[in-house]
């Protein structure tokens, strides 16, 4: 009886020291954004698949940034530790990796996505959780407002200008081109339709003509028979707003059709390997709006490009590299004046926005958690951007 109760006795002081040790430090989670002596920010890229340049240039930006911070003493005292995964180009797999951030990394705050597709698909995930997401480059209206409640998103935020916006900036600078317009759309892409619904908008408004309006499929090679359609009815310009891939071999293929009338796209067309696809004798009178240009003589601007080039082996950074590393500085500053790694904390700093100097041009973020700011006009001549005209207050 008595070998009983000591081995009784023994089993409680074990179980004991147990409770204790899952009480204490051993086996307790750090509270959201803050293990150790870091800030936890997570990472959500494309960095394989069809957009895997923009994932790769949005994610150097993003290091770039919080490196210059942190070799400055960090924010609050810490140094930003920026954990990533790749979200393959797949909205899917980008809410699983915002869900893996939040609930195993237990970050304080999303960077990425970049594409508005895979960012919409992170929206339930970081409102369930309430973490904050800023997206540097995700540009449809509905990343930041529920296209049916009409309500906003209260945890997302985001570094670019809408596509509503470049849009009727588009629409604006082809009216210029002529009077009659064709309309090319990505048929599977909510960024491409957005724009095109503004554009043909804007476009009518303005007393043009939309002349025709052809949905295509990305992931295919050969686009003649649209683009004989298009050339049917013989428009003055043609807007296509969508991704590099496709952009290059819809214009070559134009090109080699007689199409000679200027093409029109989107920021999307903004990548060193649109010429590699297209041809840079196919890319003379094309024009597409963009949110900066590495040319800009802006000193913040050449101190950025700089400061890339030396860290990238001489790349020279893209719009979304540039959007990317204002929304890293802008999480930074949000945390500074927060005060705190807390996502709530943060996500009404990151509200609270005014006159953020940024690389693409100082913003303030308004009730809807979009940045008010300038857009740029780019020509492609002999496969450089020129700057063809810049457009504000539309």
């Amino acid at each position: 009886m008595r070998k009983k109760r000591m081995w009784l006795q023994g089993l409680g002081l074990l179980l004991s020291m147990s409770l204790l040790a899952g009480c204490g430090g051993g086996g307790a989670k750090a509270p959201s954004g803050a293990q150790g002596n870091e800030i936890l920010v997570g990472a959500n890229f494309e960095l394989s698949g069809p957009v895997a340049t923009y994932g790769q240039s949005t994610y150097n930006a993003t290091v770039l940034a919080f490196d210059e911070i942190n070799a400055k003493g960090g924010v609050l005292g810490k140094p930003i530790k920026l954990i990533k995964y790749d979200n393959k180009s797949d909205k899917t797999e980008s809410a699983n990796v915002a869900t893996k951030l939040i609930t195993q990394d237990r970050v304080s705050v999303l960077v990425g996505p970049v594409t508005s597709g895979s960012t919409l698909s992170v929206i339930p995930v970081a409102t369930q959780h309430k973490v904050p997401v800023v997206t540097p480059t995700a540009t449809s209206p509905d990343v930041t407002v529920d296209p049916n409640t009409k309500k906003v998103n209260d945890y997302l935020f985001r570094a670019c200008f809408l596509d509503s916006f470049q849009g009727r900036a588009a629409a604006e600078f082809a009216m210029k081109k002529g009077q009659k317009a064709a309309i090319l759309i990505s048929q599977s892409d909510e960024y491409s339709k957005g724009l095109g619904k503004y554009f043909g908008e804007t476009f009518k408004a303005k007393g043009g003509t939309i002349v025709a309006e052809e949905a295509f499929n990305p992931d295919d090679n050969d686009y003649m028979a649209i683009l004989t359609k298009v050339r049917a009815e013989n428009p003055d310009v043609i807007y296509l707003p969508a991704y590099y891939e496709a952009v290059g071999k819809i214009v070559k293929q134009a090109r080699g059709l007689g199409i000679t009338v200027p093409f029109i796209g989107s920021d999307g067309w903004d990548s060193p390997k649109l010429a590699e696809v297209a041809g840079v004798e196919n890319l003379s009178n094309c024009f597409f709006t963009n949110h900066y240009t590495p040319q800009d003589p802006d000193p913040a601007v050449q101190a950025f490009v700089k400061a890339y080039q030396a860290k990238f082996e001489g790349q020279t950074p893209d719009a979304l590299a540039a959007l990317a590393y204002d929304g890293a500085r802008l999480v930074a500053d949000a945390i500074t004046r927060a005060g705190s790694t807390e996502p709530e904390a943060i996500k009404q700093a990151l509200a609270a926005t005014k006159d953020f100097p940024a690389v693409t041009g100082k913003f303030s973020l308004n009730e809807t958690h979009d940045p008010i700011k300038a857009i740029v006009v780019i020509e492609l001549k002999d496969g450089k951007q020129i700057v063809a005209e810049k457009l504000t207050g539309l």
